[in-house]
C-alpha cells in the first residue's frame, strides 16, 4: 500500500510521531511541514493523494487549505486531525469536501483505518465526533437533506421562500393537509422539535444546500 501522504502539524512530536508511525505501515509520505502555507506548498506541487493537517496552524489553518484545495480543484484528499469537537468546523470540513476528521487523541489509533477509507473514497468522521455530532441537537443537515424524497424537498425549498402551506398546496396541486403530512414527516426525518416556526428557520440556514 504505497499512497501518497503529506503532513503537515505545528508540533514537532506529533508530526514525528504520526509520520514514523505511518512509514513503518508503507505508507509513502513525501513530505511534512510545519505550517499552513508550507503544507499547502507542498500539496500544490507534489499532488499527494492524501494530506494529513492538523487545523490550527500559523499562516494557514488546515480549514483553510481544504478551503483552497476545493477551490483550486486540486484533488489531494483532505484528512483534519484536531482537538476540536465543535460542530460549527465539521460542518466546514464537510462543505470544503475533507474526506477525514479525527480527534488527535485517537490519530495514531484511527489513522490507518480513516486513510483506507479515503483511498477508497469514503469519507472517515472520528467515531468520538460522530458521537458527540449525534448527541447535539442539530444532526449534520447536508446528511439530514439526502432523507428527504423529492416531494418533501420541493416543500422545503418553498418552505425556504416563506411560502404558507396553502401557498405550497396551490403550487404544487395538492391537498393542504397532503402538504401538512409531508411537513410533519420532513420535520421528523431533520430530528427537528414541533415548534411551528423551527421548519421555515431550518429551511432558511439550508436555503443554499436545496
Amino acid at each position: 500500500m504505497n499512497t501518497s501522504i503529506v503532513i503537515a502539524d505545528d508540533h514537532p512530536l506529533m508530526l514525528r510521531g504520526l509520520t514514523d508511525f505511518l512509514t513503518s505501515k508503507n505508507f509513502n509520505i513525501v513530505g511534512s511541514a510545519t505550517d499552513g502555507n508550507a503544507a499547502y506548498n507542498l500539496i500544490v506541487k507534489l499532488k499527494p493523494e492524501i494530506a494529513i493537517l492538523d487545523i490550527r496552524m500559523p499562516h494557514k489553518t488546515g480549514l483553510e487549505i481544504a478551503e483552497e484545495c476545493k477551490k483550486n480543484n486540486l484533488s489531494t484528499k483532505i484528512i483534519l486531525i484536531t482537538f476540536d469537537k465543535e460542530e460549527e468546523l465539521f460542518e466546514k470540513a464537510k462543505a470544503f469536501n475533507v474526506f477525514g476528521y479525527i480527534l488527535k487523541e485517537f490519530a495514531v489509533e484511527e489513522i490507518e483505518t480513516c486513510i483506507e477509507n479515503v483511498v477508497n473514497n469514503k469519507p472517515y468522521f472520528s467515531e468520538e465526533i460522530a458521537s458527540f455530532l449525534n448527541s447535539s441537537p442539530i444532526d449534520s443537515h447536508l446528511d439530514a437533506i439526502e432523507l428527504l424524497t423529492k416531494s418533501e424537498l420541493k416543500i422545503v425549498k418553498l418552505i425556504s421562500e416563506n411560502k404558507t402551506s396553502n401557498d405550497i398546496a396551490e403550487e404544487l396541486s395538492i391537498s393542504v393537509r397532503t402538504v401538512d403530512k409531508h411537513r410533519s414527516n420532513i420535520v421528523a426525518k431533520l430530528g427537528l422539535d414541533n415548534k411551528p416556526t423551527s421548519l421555515s428557520i431550518w429551511a432558511n440556514l439550508n436555503k443554499a444546500h436545496l
